[in-house]
């Protein structure tokens, strides 16, 4: 959600290639990370409905959390 700090948005993309190169292999170049801020609404609106919850079958790690809308 929207409100992060470019130096949290910095660290997360850091901390996710670690982890990346971790499990998966390859070097820092093979890596991209984009970070895209939402509303509240736009992520139920946008996100959670078409690319989290419509797509279960390439979810690998559901949401613990529920739009609070319905």
């Amino acid at each position: 959600l929207e409100g992060k700090t470019e130096e949290q948005k910095q660290k997360l993309a850091l901390a996710l290639i670690k982890a990346a190169r971790e499990v998966i292999g390859y070097g820092d170049e093979s890596y991209s990370v984009t970070i895209e801020d939402f509303s509240t609404k736009s992520w139920f609106d946008t996100v959670y409905e078409q690319e989290i919850m419509g797509k279960k079958d390439i979810l690998y790690k559901a949401p613990g959390y529920k739009d609070y809308r319905k």
